[in-house]
């Protein structure tokens, strides 16, 4: 059996809060936190993962065909990783290790609707998506609550 893997990185800066965009994890819409600043919905989670795709593949979908879809007004995240898939052909997905570091908002209470949202995007099971968090300790500016920063690391397997 031939094993690849792919990391991903994502980082972006929150919104005012006066500023009415949601803010968006792992396709999920979090409450009570401004959004992200970015052309699209910001979903660093999804765009790590994406990239952690690309990583295996070696097609790009983050950068410039990303902002070609915002640019036809396709700024939902989940478009992104379903293009991402596409170009996997022959491999599958066995797992997935997500990091996000923030200081707000707490993660934890949305770990298990975020690993079941993802889990459900990449047609694998819930205990395929694996999730941990940081505040960062301020010693970024992510970890002084200025935005959010995710890795992503996929692991894929040859389809038989």
């Amino acid at each position: 059996m031939r094993v690849k893997s792919g990391i991903g990185i994502d980082s972006h800066r929150f919104l005012d809060e006066s500023d009415r965009k949601p803010l968006v994890l792992g396709g999920l819409r979090v409450e009570g936190v401004p959004g992200l600043a970015g052309n699209s919905d910001a979903d660093v989670v999804l765009h790590a993962l994406t990239d952690a795709i690309s990583g295996v593949t070696g097609e790009t979908v983050i950068g410039a065909p990303a902002d070609a879809m915002c640019a036809q007004g396709l700024t939902d995240s989940r478009l992104y990783l379903a293009r991402a898939l596409e170009s996997l052909g022959a491999w599958s997905i066995t797992h997935v290790s997500i990091a996000i570091e923030c200081k707000r908002p707490k993660i934890d209470p949305f770990v298990p609707q975020m690993r079941q949202s993802i889990a459900d995007l990449l047609s694998i099971t819930f205990a395929d998506v694996c999730i941990t968090a940081t505040s960062g300790e301020a010693l970024s500016d992510v970890g002084r609550g200025l935005g959010i920063f995710a890795t992503v690391i996929v692991t894929v397997c040859e389809s038989d």
